[in-house]
């Protein structure tokens, strides 16, 4: 049976309130961690601006896990890196 609507399942347009049209999800793919994946190959190193650069989004943040792809060993080291990057004044705190 259903119910009558009221005004509390309108929004202010006058339209039911709900879910909209489903979107079609693209499946979810796993991130893998560039630095275990390359067996020891690629390293952080604060001296490396240019690879250290990818973890850092235009503002100067760094960039999280989630989107990173690292595990969470690597992504420590890479923050620490970028800090020490930051200290010595190869990297900037913030955008200009």
């Amino acid at each position: 049976m259903r119910r009558p609507t009221s005004s509390r399942d309108k929004d202010k347009r006058g339209r039911k309130k709900g879910k909209g049209p489903k979107k079609a999800r693209r499946p979810f793919m796993k991130k893998v961690c560039r630095f275990c994946t390359s067996e020891g190959k690629a390293s952080a190193d604060y001296k490396d601006t240019l690879f250290l650069r990818k973890f850092i989004t235009d503002r100067g943040k760094m960039i999280p896990r989630r989107i990173t792809g690292n595990c969470a060993k690597h992504q420590r080291v890479v923050a620490r890196e970028i800090r020490k990057s930051r200290i010595i004044g190869l990297l900037p705190f913030v955008a200009d």
